[in-house]
């Protein structure tokens, strides 16, 4: 009697405790699911969904709201995706709200990003269809960055060419930078500008001492030094 009395306790105890792990994973699993919160349902049509599935989370202001509950295709080009958002989320999302794809990191799972909308624009209604945009695909930013990489390999092949042919004295920065002559010639080009900038001012002065015109540069001296008293006294 004792046995079989120990024999039930245990099948009772290990009866309970498997029924309170089931408890616990139901609610879990519900909870992620939204079984347990008031929930309301939206969808979107994308024309490409760049590995979205069911089950997939929704996400507002970087928090998890909701769940990818459904993707079926739509046309020949589009695809549907329905979504279920808890309902304390519908008061914030606008008629003109945009879903977005984006991914949990660089490599993780994909994602549905809501942004809000317009203020002033009246809520988004349970079932409504909202505006969507087609995410970047990595083919995409692929052949970009394919074509960034041969404009480079160009650019620099012109900067080479360029290069070489400065070194061997081509062209006219060549011959600037490589023949001494036409450097010697520059030179002396700069030489010839700073005297004749010279003589222009010794000139300038010969014409201010000459006798007819150094009345008219007195006086053009003593209003410049009137005007500059003025503007100390004010």
């Amino acid at each position: 009697m004792k046995v079989e009395a120990g024999n039930r306790l245990r099948l009772g105890m290990f009866v309970s405790v498997a029924v309170a792990l089931f408890i616990v994973v139901i609610y879990f699993i519900g909870s992620g699911k939204h079984m347990f919160t008031k929930t309301f349902h939206i969808n979107g049509t994308f024309k490409d969904l760049a590995g979205l599935q069911v089950g997939n989370n929704i996400r507002f202001t970087g928090m998890n709201v909701g769940t990818v509950s459904k993707v079926e295709i739509a046309t020949d080009s589009t695809v549907r995706v329905d979504m279920v958002i808890e309902r304390n989320v519908q008061k914030f999302l606008k008629e003109d709200a945009i879903a977005s794809i984006g991914s949990e990191g660089l490599m993780g799972n994909k994602v549905v990003n809501l942004l809000p909308g317009s203020a002033g624009v009246p809520m988004v209604k349970d079932g409504e269809t909202i505006l969507t945009v087609t995410p970047v695909s990595m083919d995409d930013i692929m052949k970009n960055m394919a074509v960034t990489s041969n404009n480079a390999a160009l650019i620099t092949a012109d900067i080479s060419v360029l290069t070489t042919s400065i070194r061997n004295g081509k062209g006219p920065i060549g011959k600037l930078f490589m023949d001494s002559s036409m450097a010697m010639s520059l030179s002396k080009t700069i030489v010839n500008v700073q005297h004749a900038a010279g003589g222009f001012s010794e000139n300038m002065e010969a014409v201010k001492h000459n006798v007819l015109l150094r009345g008219y540069y007195k006086k053009k001296e003593a209003a410049a030094k009137r005007d500059s008293i003025k503007a100390a006294q004010k």
